[in-house]
């Protein structure tokens, strides 16, 4: 006998079997959609229970137009397409999920900035042309005893910090959320913003997209780096102004870039950045695996049971008691 309803607004995954498991049993029926509109949107969720987002919109009028919801959950860390506050003062909680591929993040931002040191993809494209050397792509940096700077240091920031160690690369971190004891269980030197640019050889990025943090990474922060520093970021592409990495890579004011996040996305063919050799790009898609994918919708699923279960949802962003 149904109960409830749990409203799918948009998704890209290939079945909702994880969902399905966690809360058929529970009595909800499933509505979904692929929403890309605030109408859209406020069509398929006007009387949910229950809300499950992507990517779609959920504007202050979609929020108003909600008759009985009680939580909306979005498949993954970032919320930004959600109004928050609007949420707060209907007194619905918006909860995130931070913890379904950390792994799998650190691993390609290590991913990322080895090869951008390493300059993997140039050396494959010169083989593929019938280049057997590596004059070409030299000066190559050496790894052992060179600093890392983690912008943010959170679950995958730890996690990237351990595995950089593991190189024989000393690491450093910019989180003013995080105490200097934390960094120092992590074998990491807590440091200031300015001090993270100056002597970071290499600069990994994890931060959530926030006022504070949108275009952290400007023109006067890219004076600040070191020439011969890379620039990985598997975070949030606005965290990076765009217009500013383009003349740092241009006038070689930093060595190079990786990203796996923009803030236009997809990037558009005629990016300037698809025209640099020691800027490679990668589509989103630090998160996955077979196992991260499974994770984020059964997480996901698992913080509706808690809330209709009597229980607090594990990651609410917006501050609503439950």
């Amino acid at each position: 006998m149904t109960k409830y309803t749990v409203a799918v607004t948009d998704y890209g995954f290939p079945d909702l079997h994880q969902e399905e498991d966690v809360l058929l049993p529970m009595g909800f029926e499933f509505v979904t959609g692929q929403c890309k509109t605030p109408d859209e949107v406020m069509q398929l969720t006007r009387h949910a229970d229950a809300i499950l987002i992507e990517r779609a919109p959920i504007t202050k009028e979609v929020i108003e137009n909600l008759e009985r919801c009680k939580i909306i959950v979005r498949y993954g860390v970032g919320v930004d397409s959600v109004d928050i506050q609007a949420a707060k003062e209907r007194n619905i909680p918006v909860v995130n999920v931070p913890d379904y591929g950390t792994g799998e993040v650190a691993d390609h931002a290590m991913s990322l900035l080895l090869s951008s040191v390493r300059k993997i993809p140039q050396i494959v494209s010169q083989v593929r042309r019938g280049v057997w050397q590596t004059t070409p792509c030299r000066p190559i940096m050496g790894l052992q005893g060179k600093t890392l700077g983690i912008a943010g240091f959170g679950h995958i920031g730890k996690d990237v910090a351990r595995r950089a160690q593991s190189f024989g690369i000393d690491t450093i971190a910019y989180d003013p959320y995080v105490p200097e004891t934390v960094c120092n269980e992590w074998g990491t030197q807590k440091v200031d913003w300015h001090s993270l640019l100056e002597r970071s050889d290499m600069i990994s990025v994890h931060l959530p997209l926030t006022p504070e943090t949108k275009h952290l990474f400007n023109e006067e922060a890219f004076e600040r780096m070191k020439s011969t520093a890379y620039l990985v970021n598997t975070s949030r592409g606005g965290v990076i102004k765009t217009a500013s990495l383009v003349d740092a890579l241009k006038t070689k004011k930093i060595a190079g870039a990786a990203l796996d996040v923009l803030e236009e996305q997809p990037i558009p063919m005629s990016s300037p950045l698809l025209q640099f050799d020691d800027c490679f790009i990668t589509s989103h898609c630090a998160w996955y695996s077979e196992s991260s994918l499974n994770r984020l919708q059964r997480h996901a699923a698992l913080e509706i049971k808690r809330i209709f279960s009597g229980e607090r949802p594990k990651h609410i962003v917006n501050g609503v008691e439950v």
